[in-house]
């Protein structure tokens, strides 16, 4: 669900930039007044591990369609919604610089879309009342499902409604929207699972990572957690991503369905101009791979006929890179928040 610049014009983007920043500032905020000393680590390992996720699309059977795990819930129920939604945009971030998944002008929109509901919304107001303090197995799925579900649901509206609003693609709102919602269904019962999955090993493994995050001291508690979850990171990213369905994903399937493409051109103004620009200077492995030449010639069937699995030292190469990135994005982030927590203690 990156939205790419052809969908946004100037005035939404700058528009949702603002609003994601200030998020981010406010997130900030709260973390460095709680002195998360404990976050740095996990913001780091959990970063790169839903950073190597979203490189996994799974086929949506009879849809010709795929989809991948946003990761805004896992991170916002392991290291709360403040930490969380810093680490989305990180790794939202990392996606757009340097391997061209999603455009710099919808960057805010993404980070909107995949980190505002999940954390905010769905965290704190579904799975949390849900599962609450002492999680039972039946709870933590019903409300992982639950959580899930409904966030990529306000997501997939958002996406719908920031279209629309900028007015600058011919995309039908009824059809693009009743397209948008179901496939995002499906998508959001995997996540559910998934992220079920997750937090039930975690909680088995160090439950106070989750029970008692604000006084957790870290060192040798979780050492061994964050490990694990670096390590199945790197093989997530350098592997498994080879098992990745090249099925479009649930955005780009809603657009072929909606327009006849599965990519938009976007707008010539200077703007748009300026940022696609930049975006190739910095995009050093762009779709998560080594540069290649495409013959402009060559058709969207040709291009995305790959076969499978699509084992390629690129991939593996991009997502390992990508992992470390994030993670030394996300660990730094923490760090400066952790120093500057304590000095306002001081």
């Amino acid at each position: 669900m990156h939205m790419a610049d052809a969908l946004i014009s100037p005035a939404v983007g700058g528009a949702m930039w603002a609003v994601s920043a200030g998020l981010v500032a406010y997130s900030s905020k709260k973390l460095s007044n709680e002195g998360q000393n404990s976050r740095t680590a996990l913001m780091g390992v959990l970063g790169a591990f839903v950073f190597s996720a979203q490189m996994i699309n799974f086929t949506i059977p009879a849809t010709g369609s795929s989809g991948h795990l946003g990761g805004g819930l896992i991170l916002s129920i392991l290291l709360g919604p403040y930490a969380g939604f810093i680490v989305m945009a990180s790794i939202l971030t990392v996606q757009a610089l340097i391997f061209g998944d999603g455009g710099l002008l919808a960057l805010g929109c993404n980070i909107f879309n995949l980190g505002f509901w999940t954390c905010f919304v769905a965290y704190p107001l579904i799975y949390k009342k849900i599962a609450g303090e002492k999680p039972t197995q039946g709870k933590i799925i019903t409300g992982s499902l639950l959580a899930a579900i409904i966030g990529l649901q306000l997501g997939a509206s958002s996406v719908v409604i920031e279209t629309m609003s900028s007015g600058i693609s011919e995309l039908p709102f009824k059809t693009f929207v009743l397209l948008m919602q179901p496939i995002h269904l499906a998508i959001g019962i995997v996540e559910g699972i998934v992220t079920a999955a997750v937090v039930s090993f975690v909680i088995k493994a160090r439950p106070e990572i989750i029970t008692h995050r604000k006084g957790l001291k870290v060192q040798t508690p979780i050492k061994g957690i964050v490990i694990a979850i670096g390590i199945t990171a790197a093989l997530t990213g350098g592997i498994l991503a080879w098992f990745a369905s090249s099925q479009p994903d649930g955005l780009e399937w809603s657009v072929f369905r909606t327009a006849g493409k599965e990519e938009l051109a976007p707008p010539t103004d200077n703007i748009h101009k300026a940022l696609s620009s930049i975006q190739e200077k910095t995009a050093i492995l762009p779709d998560y791979n080594f540069k290649q030449t495409v013959s402009k010639s060559e058709s969207v069937e040709e291009k995305t006929s790959e076969t499978w699995p699509g084992i390629s030292a690129g991939t593996s190469f991009a997502g390992i890179i990508g992992g470390i990135l994030t993670l030394a994005l996300a660990f730094l982030i923490g760090m400066v928040l952790r120093k500057a927590g304590n000095q306002a203690k001081t």
